[in-house]
């Protein structure tokens, strides 16, 4: 499976990736383009995902440490792309092109890492460009909320709360 994932995943880190508008300033510091096994990814702390976090038949689910989002599996790549809000106005206003905000609240990343990768953990995706380890609003937003998304952005707070 290692394998696998390192011919499907395609990283890019980029500093010239920047969004304006209204005032919201976000910059692309990492984007990837995961396979997944399962048709729910999860993406937060490096910690195990608690056994009780569960869609039922919401878009998302969320506890403190981890974000759950239903995707497409094993027909095609998932396009993920973390953004960093640099905004005093925490993200407001940024209007990305067809996605939907499924959640927007705060996430604990314990060791200052961002893990994304589907719930069973045969592809993961950690970048650890984040920074210190704290909580920080996260807001996470796909193509396809009522579907399975084939595109997740995650903006994260440029400071910890």
């Amino acid at each position: 499976m290692v394998w696998r994932l390192m011919l499907c995943q395609r990283w890019a880190l980029s500093s010239v990736n920047v969004t304006e508008g209204m005032g919201v300033v976000a910059v692309q510091i990492a984007g990837v383009d995961l396979y997944v096994n399962h048709p729910v990814m999860a993406l937060g702390s490096n910690e195990w995902i608690p056994t009780t976090l569960a869609l039922d038949n919401e878009p998302a689910a969320a506890c403190d440490t981890h974000v759950i989002v239903r995707v497409q599996a094993q027909v095609g790549l998932v396009k993920v792309r973390i953004f960093t809000d640099r905004s005093e106005a925490g993200g407001a206003g940024r209007d990305p092109e067809a996605m939907t905000t499924v959640f927007d609240g705060q996430l604990l990343l314990s060791d200052g890492r961002l893990v994304v990768g589907d719930v069973i953990g045969e592809s993961r995706f950690i970048t650890s460009l984040l920074g210190k380890p704290g909580r920080r609003r996260v807001r996470v937003s796909v193509d396809a909320a009522q579907g399975r998304a084939r595109a997740v952005d995650i903006v994260i707070g440029a400071e910890t709360v």
